[in-house]
């Protein structure tokens, strides 16, 4: 198992080759960080966004979260982490493109699908039910179309179905919806699958997830 000591020789092992190799480009991003594409995923440790797609350092800024979901525009006060990152990436950054990462084997969408944390306090599973609880619109999709069914294919359009729940929830951000209208913003919805190493990009028309 990793432990921070491996970490830290993982750590030494980049110094001496990642680091030193791409030199000139952390001199650049020592100046500052200018990335077009910005993804909302999983923090599942299965499913690291640089990793999947071979990304070099600065080119794309992630935010990671359980279920990779992004909660609907709203001005209460409060510490809303996910919505600052994406004012950010979106009105700083200037992001050209959003991509919602979905995967397999995803625990926060298996766990909303069967409810088995709703009676859970906070420090006991609270939270999470509290957080995946915006994932009750893909739960009643899902359940309308397949009932009691909990087979892998079900769980999967549960996941699929978590990602257009974020894409629709992105649209409620006024500079969101500004931008895509402008032509100026992008937002993709896409799936990781764990067990084949598939990436699914989700047609826009459709909602169909198809292999890149």
């Amino acid at each position: 198992m990793t432990d921070f000591s491996n970490m830290i020789e993982g750590y030494r092992r980049f110094r001496q080759t990642g680091w030193s190799q791409q030199r000139e480009r952390w001199d650049e991003l020592n100046e500052g960080q200018s990335p077009k594409v910005m993804i909302i995923a999983c923090s599942d440790s299965r499913v690291d966004p640089a990793q999947i797609f071979d990304t070099n350092p600065g080119e794309i800024f992630v935010v990671r979260n359980v279920a990779a979901l992004v909660p609907p525009f709203e001005t209460t006060p409060g510490r809303h982490g996910v919505s600052a990152a994406l004012e950010f990436a979106v009105q700083v950054l200037e992001v050209d493109e959003i991509i919602v990462m979905g995967h397999g084997k995803c625990g926060g969408c298996k766990a909303a699908l069967s409810q088995d944390l709703k009676d859970a306090e906070p420090g006991d599973g609270g939270f999470i039910h509290s957080w995946i609880e915006l994932l009750d619109p893909a739960r009643a999709k899902v359940i309308a179309q397949y009932g009691d069914d909990r087979s892998r294919d079900v769980e999967r359009a549960m996941e699929q179905e978590g990602v257009k729940v974020s894409l629709a929830n992105l649209r409620t951000f006024p500079c969101v919806r500004s931008k895509e209208r402008k032509g100026e913003l992008k937002l993709i919805g896409a799936f990781f699958a764990i067990s084949d190493g598939q990436l699914h990009v989700m047609d826009e028309q459709s909602g169909i997830f198809a292999p890149a």
